[in-house]
């Protein structure tokens, strides 16, 4: 270990795609880790130089400089530190450079004094992996010297007969990240960008009396492109089950499937309960994606035989939300928003107010049926129930993921033994 991180608090990432780089932005921008090590398991480019310019420019979000301090005109200093030992500077935290490595327990985290690392690669799902599976798991990363690894994914579990290791938990910032035991848990998921969206508009409904009482829940996200799809089409692959993720990004509207409601039960154990069903909408844009959120509820009516649940009504309980219980993670909006405005937007979900809307109708129950169900009733009745479709915003990408995936990580350095 280099004296420039000699004796730090530092923070390991693995993979330095477009997860990874952005967790490094996070980071750098919180200044809580003294120094960071990013294992890259490769070598990036010709020189270090290489890997300054990649680290320091995006696509997306533009230059760290303008990243880090907008128009101020203040720049973020990237210099080498020490090129044998890969050792950069950025805006004043040392940043080393692994390259060697793959599996993840051949990285030498304890030789780098590494205690938290977070798994961006994408690759290693799995928490019932062993640690010397030989194509890597994310325990290797404990084996190599970690106390704790993250992944910036949800957990697969691919043999349907496994439950979930007692020592890992999925966690969201905000919904469940204080159940943690820094005792018992040590692989860590941070669920998907949609699982963190979704569980931030779920959770004002279940917390309010009035809106707990849901009898369907469905939702579908229109979402930003992702890299495991392709730019052009290209054939699937042996035993690819959906031929649409190899088509063009660039030419079509693609839908697919989310595992955002399994996910999402796994944060929320309330929502087993309720039929949650969920799918997704791939659009050729960069990032910022968009929730629209169906939910039928039992409701009731007013001495003047109006509605409890209006649209005013729930978004108050998401103004309620926005300046209380989830203020920093929710907000609520009356703009007239576009994907554009909400990218880098520090929010696990930005309400859409304009555009959300209720409607409530009456289900007829028939007595002879009630009956039959152990129901006397001496007449047939009218059940009211609230349609409500909602919609939430959620940069998938930096502002909302990455975002709260900082926060967690943060939570657990400060809650180590």
């Amino acid at each position: 270990m280099n004296t420039t991180l000699q004796n730090k608090r530092l923070l390991g990432i693995n993979g330095i795609g477009r997860i990874g780089k952005l967790t490094l932005w996070n980071h750098l921008n919180m200044k809580h880790f003294d120094g960071i090590v990013i294992n890259a398991g490769r070598e990036i480019g010709k020189s270090m130089q290489d890997v300054m310019q990649y680290l320091s420019t995006d696509s997306t979000y533009g230059t760290l400089d303008r990243f880090m301090y907008g128009y101020s005109g203040k720049t973020c200093d990237v210099k080498l530190i020490d090129e044998a030992q890969r050792i950069i500077e950025m805006d004043g935290i040392p940043v080393k450079i692994l390259t060697t490595a793959r599996n993840p327990r051949d990285i030498e985290w304890n030789t780098e004094g590494v205690r938290i690392v977070v798994d961006c690669t994408g690759v290693f799902l799995d928490p019932t992996v062993p640690a010397d599976h030989p194509k890597g798991s994310l325990r290797g990363h404990l084996e190599a010297g970690a106390e704790k690894v993250i992944l910036s994914a949800p957990f697969k579990i691919k043999d349907s007969s496994r439950k979930m290791p007692e020592d890992s938990g999925m966690f969201v910032y905000g919904i469940n990240h204080m159940k943690y035991d820094p005792m018992k848990h040590h692989v860590i998921s941070a669920t998907s960008c949609t699982t963190t969206g979704l569980s931030h508009m779920m959770k004002p409904l279940v917390s309010t009396e009035e809106t707990s009482r849901i009898v369907t829940a469905s939702m579908t996200t229109v979402h930003a492109a992702t890299n495991n799809q392709s730019i052009l089409d290209a054939a699937p692959g042996a035993g690819s089950g959906d031929l649409r993720k190899d088509r063009s990004l660039f030419n079509n509207i693609i839908p697919t499937s989310t595992g955002a409601a399994i996910a999402l039960e796994e944060v929320m154990p309330e929502i087993k309960s309720i039929g949650f069903m969920a799918d997704s909408i791939r659009v050729p844009t960069s990032t910022v994606s968009l929730i629209s959120l169906n939910l039928t509820f039992h409701t009731t009516l007013t001495e003047n035989g109006e509605p409890v649940i209006t649209k005013e009504f729930i978004n108050d309980v998401y103004k309620k939300a926005s300046e209380g219980a989830q203020k920093g993670l929710l907000y609520f909006s009356n703009n007239q928003n576009v994907s554009s405005d909400l990218m880098g937007m520090q929010a696990a979900i930005v309400i859409e107010g304009q555009e959300n809307h209720t409607r409530t109708g009456f289900l007829p129950l028939n007595a002879e049926t009630l009956s039959r169900l152990g129901i006397e009733v001496t007449q047939d009745a009218n059940l009211p129930v609230t349609h409500a479709k909602i919609f939430g915003w959620y940069d998938n990408e930096f502002g909302s993921y990455v975002n709260c995936l900082g926060k967690l990580t943060k939570y657990l350095d400060k809650n180590l033994i």
